[in-house]
């Protein structure tokens, strides 16, 4: 009967998992509503509209552009240089607030607006359609909208999901493939001489993506990096010519700018200076009336900040004016004053008032209940009580201002421009800061959900006889870091905590394993021997926030000593190939195990060594060139697909000798080769300078075996070893740090749930491995009569991830106005869904039950023979 009950709160517990993060999700990631409709110049109550100095917008984003790549000495954007030094161009620094993915991105760019956070699961999901902005006012459909407005797009086929059916002509290319760093980029440059030739459209959008994919794979100081911006560079020069040249593109404006930057490890999602400082380029022969130039290129600056820094936002109604449309309605970006020359006194303080208007009109529509417009101003507003108490009193100060300079026919307009200007800033910071519209109903219900699953699995987690001081040191390491999530820094660098209560972990068990070892040498050598293959992959990759661009093991040793790298990648697969070979397919001989064997683990070496070589070619040297000749013909697509169909083979086939022969009641059941060819899959879906940290983890295994560790013991360093692996790998809490290079691995087209799965198992390999290696000495422990080893593993997880999504949903919803909350804390909150949802419940429970069954745990006995 109380078995039945365990396995009954157990089940409770994780079926309601699921239910209590997406309850909780539905109100943490609110969809944030918007005005409809398109803006009209009629609406702020002021006619006729300044003239534009502009018809025709050519658009260019460089994907993941930051600013030092265009305006530092180490730049290839030589050209671009020269027109900003000739005044031809006007550069910025342009802010992009957190997530720093192209999603979110480009809304704010269009828009004007701040995206909702959940586009970083939309961002994503390529499929997904609901991210569209064909209801919303932005400056494409306001130039769809203009007489004969036509527009086309070739890039990111992000713009073609977030506007569809807007562009007159389009070629889109997938931005995941990035192990592309040249036709991606080739399949955009090869249509723009013939657009220019055409008059026919008002709006060009070119999104090149090669860039970004050279910073995902090999970092921003990449061999590849210069060439790269030197090709975009050209790019540049190549339409600014045909700006001078032809008559129809006379009066065009050229922006040139990035969605976003990158951080020291080349990758993006979060809130680094690097990250957030992508540059901005407004270019055209007509920018030398208002300007004379400025100094290019300029000293690397520490934060990224080249010159006059603007939001990202701002790009929407600066657009509106340089090129003679309505501000889209939804904007909170500021007109970027350095292009106010170009109008006359009068219609500068057109284009500020008509911006401050439309602000305004989002204010009130947020404040609904609080007066603006009839507000008493005070003697300094910096005095406000509140926000906007603060925002009414500027509004009149701006408009007392506009009154009086109305009054005064010899009066200046600056202080004018000065007052709404002021408004409209302080109003997009206010906005920009003002909570999300949360659900905080929804939030409870998830947490008392989520209360619900942990205490029924704690009930089973501690109710069996004996509570050891394991139990007492999980039930410590899982308070000790569901506290961890209510501060800021310890979310950015969790991996110290893992790293930590390792080597703590391994201190108590030398300590409690002292008293009972027959040998103290053999027992001291084994804790040693731990504690440095510890701290080797401590050092493996830097991660976090604060160090990922620091010198590490993978990047800043093993890159540049390429016979050691592929000498501990060798080792690897040999290790596999004799662990198949000698434990391999009974009854079937040896000989034949051995043949399956090399040919599986030389078709997944030869798989490695052409992505490599695709991938990141300067680790590509010595014996390895060699192996590559007979391979240039056969793709990718087809190698990887080559060594999945093998191993799935191979596992058939253990399968189907293990129901032909019994094999699985025997002593030597099957316990080992599914481990063995997972492994192998797992090394095929990781970075090649990732590999040998599969050798280590064997030694750390075998290490762990020979300790003999109770259930409890055992459960713990699996949580430990599961978690620590992941940061070992380069893993983090930062969006920026999910590594997409192995999710195409023998994926022809975009497929998001094939590449969704390749991608979490490319990112979690380590602790999928752990979690296999757990299951062969949970099998080893399933001794005659004990039917609940299983079950007490499972639930001590179950306890440890339901107990720590409770934290994190509490830490989310107490700090829900904090200033990091959708930099820090939100991210761990989507990383908290992955580790409970994808490899707590996919992989620990259902993979690892699979694993465990398959093994023969579902016989009680003792499998004692490897």
């Amino acid at each position: 009967m109380k078995q039945i009950l365990s396995v009954f709160l157990v089940a409770l517990a994780n079926t309601l998992l699921p239910v209590a993060i997406l309850t909780f999700g539905s109100g943490f990631f609110p969809y944030k509503p918007f005005l409809p409709g398109l803006a009209q110049y009629a609406d702020v109550g002021i006619e006729p509209a300044p003239d534009a100095p502009f018809d025709r917008l050519v658009f260019m984003v460089v994907d993941a552009l930051r600013s030092d790549f265009v305006y530092s000495h180490t730049s290839g954007f030589e050209f671009t240089q020269r027109l900003i030094s000739s005044g031809a161009a006007i550069p910025f620094t342009a802010h992009a607030t957190s997530p720093t993915i192209t999603m979110p991105r480009v809304k704010a760019i269009t828009t004007g607006s701040i995206p909702s956070f959940l586009d970083v699961i939309l961002n994503f999901a390529e499929s997904d359609t609901t991210a569209t902005l064909a209801q919303q006012d932005t400056w494409l459909a306001q130039m769809q909208a203009k007489e004969g407005g036509k527009l086309v797009m070739y890039g990111d086929d992000t713009w073609l999901k977030l506007f569809p059916s807007t562009f007159t002509r389009a070629d889109g290319t997938s931005s995941f493939f990035v192990s592309d760093f040249s036709e991606v980029d080739n399949n955009v440059t090869r249509h723009i001489p013939d657009e220019l030739e055409r008059d026919d459209w008002n709006a060009m959008i070119l999104h090149y993506l090669g860039l970004d994919h050279i910073g995902h794979k090999t970092g921003p100081r990449s061999p590849h990096m210069i060439p790269k911006q030197k090709e975009m560079d050209h790019v540049v020069q190549q339409i600014y010519e045909k700006l001078e040249s032809e008559t129809h593109l006379q009066s065009t404006l050229f922006v040139l700018c990035g969605d976003h930057g990158m951080n020291d490890a080349g990758n993006h999602g979060g809130s680094s200076a690097g990250e957030t400082s992508p540059a901005l380029v407004f270019i055209s022969p007509k920018l030398k009336r208002i300007s004379s130039g400025v100094q290019c290129p300029r000293e690397t600056e520490e934060e990224f900040q080249f010159y006059s820094v603007v939001e990202q936002s701002d790009l929407a109604p600066t657009l509106a004016g340089l090129l003679g449309f309505p501000v889209p309605r939804n904007n909170l970006g500021v007109f970027i004053p350095d292009f106010l020359p170009f109008w006359k006194d009068s219609d500068k303080v057109q284009l500020v008032l008509r911006n401050a208007r439309q602000i305004l009109d989002i204010v009130k529509a947020t404040f609904a209940n609080t007066p603006l417009e009839d507000s008493a101003t005070t003697e300094d507003c910096n005095l406000a009580t509140s926000s906007i108490s603060e925002l009414a009193c500027r509004w009149a100060e701006a408009t007392n201002c506009l009154k009086e300079q109305a009054e005064n026919i010899n009066g200046t307009c600056g202080p004018v421009i000065a007052q709404f200007t002021e408004f409209s800033r302080r109003a997009q910071e206010v906005m920009s800061n003002t909570a999300s519209n949360y659900d905080v109903s929804r939030l409870n219900s998830g947490m008392v959900v989520a209360a619900i699953a942990a205490i029924a699995a704690s009930f089973v987690s501690f109710s069996f006889p004996g509570t050891s001081p394991a139990r007492v040191a999980f039930l410590s390491i899982t308070v000790s870091y569901g506290l961890m999530m209510f501060a800021s820094s310890f979310v950015e660098e969790e991996q110290h905590f893992w790293y930590w209560s390792a080597s703590g972990w391994f201190a108590y068990l030398y300590f409690i394993k002292s008293r009972t070892c027959g040998s103290q040498k053999v027992l001291g050598l084994l804790s040693t021997g731990s504690l440095i293959a510890l701290r080797v992959a401590r050092r493996w990759n830097q991660t976090g926030q604060k160090f990922a661009g620091e010198p590490d093991i993978a990047k800043s040793f093993l890159s540049l000593h390429n016979p050691i790298l592929w000498g501990a990648v060798l080792t690897t697969y040999f290790d596999i190939l004799q662990r198949v070979s000698r434990r391999g397919f009974r009854p079937v001989p040896t000989q034949i195990s051995s043949i399956v064997a090399i040919t599986l683990c030389l078709a997944a070496f030869s798989f490695k060594v052409s992505f490599t070589n695709a991938d990141a070619p300067e680790l590509v040297q010595g014996f390895p060139l060699a192996l590559l000749e007979g391979l240039e013909d056969i793709p990718l697509v087809m190698q990887a697909r080559a060594v999945f169909l093998g191993i799935s083979i191979a596992i058939a086939c253990a399968l189907f000798l293990e129901r032909k022969f019994g094999l699985a009641k025997r002593r030597n059941g099957r316990v080992w080769i599914y481990h063995d060819l997972l492994t192998l899959f797992l090394i095929t879906q990781s970075r090649v300078t990732n590999i040998p940290l599969f050798l280590l983890f064997e030694l750390q295994f075998q290490l762990i075996d020979s300790l003999e560790l109770s259930l409890a013991e055992l459960t713990t360093t699996s949580l430990l070893f599961q978690y620590l692996s992941f940061f070992a790998f380069g893993g983090s809490n930062a969006i920026s740090s999910i590594d997409l290079s192995n999710g195409y691995n023998g994926v022809s087209g975009y497929n998001v749930v094939v590449v969704g799965i390749l991608t979490f198992v490319s990112n979690w390999a380590g602790p999928i491995w752990w979690t296999s290696a757990t299951n062969l000495l949970l099998v080893r422990k399933n001794t005659s009569g004990e039917n609940s080893t299983r079950l007490q593993h499972v639930a001590l997880l179950s306890f440890f991830i339901t107990t720590s999504l409770l934290f994190v949903m509490i830490a989310c919803t107490v700090l829900r106005a904090h200033l990091f909350i959708w930099t820090v804390f939100s991210p761990k909150y989507l990383y908290s869904m992955v580790w409970s949802l994808a490899h707590h419940l996919c992989i620990n429970i259902v993979g690892g039950s699979a694993l465990f069954w398959l093994a023969g745990g579902r016989y009680q006995e003792r499998d004692g023979q490897k």
